[in-house]
């Protein structure tokens, strides 16, 4: 009896012992996982308050903020005079994330103004490399083209060199995306499109999935409304590993540029795009035809 109680007791303690491990193993992971999401709610408080200091030890050497008027400040000008969030401490805002290894996309809103912030890892601390607002509505509609051109830029080419085979097949991918638009084309263009696409933009009403944008393609192509995708006038990319950030200046045949903030990832082989946040600058004179 001794001999089986010990065997018992033995048995419950290794039980014990297993039960141990795994909660300390999950709550790890945890904290691994919440790593970009604390560095984002001390950035949130220290952006609140003014205190740049704080600020600048959790934003990337690469950082920009671009405001909802679509000004767009390098991380010297953003921290020489910080600006003031349009959320404040972001109090009572709707907060969505979206992790993807070494990228972390956390999407805030109230009402009309959205905020992403992109957190990229470097080395073992997570960096905020863009701060970028939307406010929905605020651009007015979007002034269609003719029609009359051909898809250069971008749909064929852009003014950037890739660094590397990643950034080129980015490239390729955007390209493909941008044609499929041009083409009214929604058969191509979910074909590099992530199931959980998210579009804003100041001209728009209300954010816009996936399914949003195919129907819009479809209806174009119904009615031959022309849509060409604006070219681009600069671009910079940020590679990091599946996923890349992509930050652009579009300037539309007529109307006011966009800074444009993308994520791609690679998903079963194939670089899609996941988000999209498109502000028009309202300080330039807009372009006519």
């Amino acid at each position: 009896m001794k001999r089986q109680l010990s065997s018992v007791l033995g048995l419950g303690m290794l039980l014990c012992g297993l039960l141990v491990a795994v909660p300390d193993k999950g709550l790890a992971g945890a904290a691994e996982e919440g790593t970009a999401l604390q560095a984002d709610h001390e950035f949130v408080r220290a952006a609140a308050k003014g205190d740049a200091v704080t600020a600048s030890k959790l934003v990337d050497t690469e950082f920009t903020w671009t405001d909802g008027e679509g000004k767009t400040l390098t991380r010297a000008e953003a921290l020489n005079s910080l600006p003031t969030p349009a959320l404040g401490d972001e109090a009572g805002a709707h907060v969505a994330r979206r992790a993807y290894g070494q990228v972390e996309a956390i999407m805030v809103d109230r009402d009309k103004i959205h905020i992403l912030r992109v957190w990229v890892r470097r080395g073992a601390a997570w960096r905020l490399l863009v701060y970028h607002e939307v406010a929905l509505g605020r651009g007015g509609s979007s002034p269609a083209d003719s029609g009359t051109r051909e898809c250069e830029n971008p749909c064929k080419t852009v003014p950037y060199k890739p660094k590397n085979e990643v950034e080129q097949e980015v490239l390729t991918s955007w390209e493909a995306v941008e044609t499929a638009v041009a083409n009214h084309d929604a058969f191509g263009w979910v074909l590099y499109i992530a199931n959980e696409f998210t579009m804003l933009g100041s001209t728009n009403e209300h954010p816009l999935t996936k399914a949003d944008r195919v129907a819009t393609l479809n209806l174009q192509k119904q009615t031959g409304r022309a849509a060409l995708p604006p070219p681009v006038a600069s671009v910079q990319m940020f590679d990091f590993g599946d996923s890349v950030v992509m930050t652009c200046l579009h300037q539309p045949y007529t109307g006011k540029p966009v800074r444009v903030s993308r994520v791609w990832i690679k998903r079963d082989g194939k670089w899609m795009m996941s988000l999209s946040f498109q502000t028009t600058i309202e300080a330039v004179p807009a372009k006519s035809s």
